[in-house]
This record gives C-alpha cells, structure tokens and sequence, in this order.
C-alpha cells in the first residue's frame, strides 16, 4: 500500500534525515512530503535539497526559509548557506521558486506554517501559508487569543510545521498535526505516516544552530561589503557584531577597526598629495587624470580635509582615490 510520508522542518539536519526515513522504512514508491525549511540553520541544507530534488515521488511546501532565498531576503542563516551550498546556490534558489505553497490528497493537507479556516487552499494568500513575517501578524490580529488551529474545523487532517511545538509533536482529534520539533535546536525530527497517521521521531544529534553559527560566523563576516559600508555603518557594525562574536571573530573585527582608523588617518596626506598634483599638471592632464575631481578642486583652493572627508564617506571611495594619487592603502584584513 503507497504511503505518504510527511517530514517536519529539516533545515539541513541530513544526517537525522536519513535516520528518521530508515526508520519509517521508506519504499519507492512512498509519497514523501516535506512541510518546507529544508534550508538554513543546520550543517548540511545541500545535501538535503539534493535529496528531495533527485528522489521521485517527492513533494517539498514552499517554507518561509526557502521563500527568503528565492525574495533575496538575508539575515544570518541565509548567509550561512549561501556559502555552504556554494556555487550550487543559484541553482537551488531556481528550485525552490518552483515549490508549491501547499500539498492536498484524499487523506492530508499539508501548509508550512498556518492557513485561515473555512478558506480553500487555493485562495489562501501564500505569506499566510508559509509563515512569512507579514503573515505572522494577520495571524496575530486575528487571533490574538490563540492560533490558527484552534478554529480548524474540517474533517480532513492538516499537516504543518514552522513553529516549533517542543520536543514532542502537537497531535489533537486526529485531525491536526504540528511536526517541527526542533531538530536544528537539538531536539527532534518527525514524521507523520498516512493513512495510519502514525507519528515516528529520531533525536537530534546536536544543537546544530549554535554549532552552525560559531562555525561559519568569521565567513560570513569576512563576505560582507565592509568597503561599501559609510564609517559610521562600518563602526556600528564592528561593535555589534563584537559583542556576540567568537574569539576568532573578534580578534579579525579589531583588525578591521584598525585598517579603518588607519585609512581615515590618510585623509591630510591624500588632500595635500591633491595639491601638488594639481600644481604638478596642466589641464588637459588634469582632466584625464583618474583623481581629476579632486585635483580641479584643490586647483580651486576648495579641497581640505572635511570636503575629502564628506566625498570619501566609504572605505572604497578612500581606497580608490588613494590609488589614483599614487599612495594605495594596506588592504583589508584577509
């Protein structure tokens, strides 16, 4: 008898995965359902995307995790596996644009995060059903003393996921099933089996979030575009991000707080190398000159330190203007 097997949120746990579908003991020709996030937070989202991608009879709900992706939406953990799957990504992304908001047979439904009672799956607004933030607070305002599922009346069973329930999955009536307990947090991945609705789990072989941040947190730091940032963004960054940094971490952010005070401190000696450029040259080579801005306007006696300070607002433009007087800085720590 073909089954449908529907997974709670994976994000990246691949390891706890394959454990969980031996122990279902998946066949071929099985149904496998994800409720969505297979991405973000664990060690491993390639490899997991890799398995639904290449498995038939396979269905992944888009989760407001892939969603990020395919919006270009990036906070920490976006960042984390954009570099994990590396030059895999874009591929993944065009994936991921191609999942369904919602999965129904004769026995299930199945959403990511939430759907609104006595709506068909087909009208229901995706940022609803996949738990987007705006989502989460129409739900909030209309039912601000409780949640969704508790004014879901149909016969048929719903499925979902997002919001972590512990430990231990939210069964109730047989009729609603919430299946994210916590593997990336180091508790449990779930399976609900269909039609017995029998419920399976494995345990989680670490907090792998945790892990996953201090692992990747210098990375991920190091692929920001510090050099576009303006110096105070740069300042507020380095301090923020200092205060919940890893020893590694916050011994390269020093370094990138030294490198900037020591490019600013540039600024006198760039403005009178401007000077004497500007008195060195003719016109013509002025205006041909890749600094020839900032000579015309030494030339004109209006260039000093505060006006190089106000056009040099970001690392680069400091960088690049620099360079072109003959004087590129140290580069950026490494």
């Amino acid at each position: 008898m073909r089954r449908t097997i529907i997974i709670g949120d994976i994000h990246g746990c691949f390891d706890e995965l394959l454990e969980l579908l031996e122990k279902v003991d998946l066949r071929p020709d099985d149904l496998l359902v994800s409720v969505g996030d297979l991405v973000d937070r664990g060690p491993a989202p390639g490899e997991v995307v890799r398995f639904f991608r290449e498995r038939p009879n396979s269905v992944v709900v888009m989760g407001n995790h892939e969603r990020k992706h395919v919006r270009g939406i990036f906070s920490y953990a976006q960042e984390i596996t954009r570099m994990q799957l590396g030059d895999d990504y874009a591929e993944a992304v065009d994936w991921m644009r191609t999942l369904p908001y919602h999965f129904e047979n004769d026995d299930v439904r199945v959403v990511h995060a939430a759907l609104l009672p006595g709506i068909p799956l087909a009208e229901q607004k995706e940022e609803i059903l996949c738990g987007s933030t705006s989502g989460e607070r129409e739900l909030t305002a209309l039912f601000p003393d409780g949640h969704w599922h508790d004014h879901y009346s149909d016969a048929k069973p719903v499925v979902f996921g997002h919001h972590v329930t512990g430990r231990e999955p939210l069964l109730r009536d047989g009729r609603i099933f919430g299946l994210d307990t916590g593997a990336c947090h180091g508790w449990n991945l779930t399976a609900l089996c269909v039609p017995g609705f029998t419920v399976h789990s494995v345990a989680a072989h670490a907090d792998h979030w945790t892990i996953t941040k201090r692992e990747w947190q210098l990375p991920v730091l190091k692929a920001r575009q510090w050099l576009d940032l303006t110096w105070q963004e740069l300042a507020e960054a380095v301090t923020r991000f200092s205060s919940t940094s890893a020893p590694a971490a916050r011994a390269w952010l020093e370094s990138v707080e030294i490198w900037a005070a020591e490019l600013r401190s540039c600024f006198p000696a760039l403005v009178t190398a401007a000077h004497r450029a500007a008195d060195g040259l003719t016109t013509d080579e002025l205006r041909q000159h890749a600094a020839a801005r900032f000579l015309f306007q030494a030339r004109a006696g209006r260039l000093d330190d505060p006006s190089l300070a106000r056009q040099c607002s970001t690392p680069r433009k400091a960088i690049d203007l620099a360079t072109a007087l003959g004087s590129p800085p140290r580069d950026f720590p490494g």
